[in-house]
């Protein structure tokens, strides 16, 4: 399958948001999604967030969103993905490996130090994936997130 990439502008928020809750649907969180088009156009602008959108026969097939973190044991910039997701008709091949590539490909051209994400216990397909791909599975780390009322109740303290 030929796979083409670009980098996503303001103007594929549109996409991007729609993108975001087929993934939800697929994590099986789709009323967790509040994220808007506005949201995604002011990440884009402000560079916070970047998407890379892989695409064939010129259609959208899959998309990743990331963005820049400091790696402080390395004392330079890494890459965290915050998402990577692959159209169900076209699972199988080969784009969630060629988009980890062109992201590594991306980071490496930055000078960054590391690339990180976080996958679903669960998502067996994508974590097969990334054992393929000679990542390193941190089970010495437990990831945690503070939200929604918790985040703003501690936030007023």
């Amino acid at each position: 399958m030929d796979i083409q990439f670009r980098l996503g502008t303001v103007d594929d928020a549109g996409m991007i948001v729609g993108l975001i809750n087929e993934l939800a649907e697929y994590e099986k969180l789709p009323d967790t999604i509040t994220t808007t088009e506005e949201d995604i156009r002011t990440a884009i602008a402000n560079r916070d967030i970047e998407t890379l959108f892989a695409s064939s026969e010129g259609k959208d097939v899959g998309f990743a969103m990331f963005l820049d973190n400091y790696a402080s044991i390395f004392g330079a910039k890494g890459m965290f993905i915050e998402n990577l997701y692959v159209r169900p008709e076209y699972r199988g091949n080969g784009i969630g490996e060629a988009m980890m590539r062109e992201l590594c490909r991306i980071a490496v051209s930055r000078g960054y130090k590391k690339v990180e994400w976080h996958c679903l216990e669960w998502n067996e397909p994508a974590n097969q994936l990334y054992l393929k791909l000679n990542a390193t599975q941190k089970n010495d780390w437990i990831f945690y997130r503070l939200f929604g009322e918790i985040l703003e109740e501690l936030g007023k303290r």
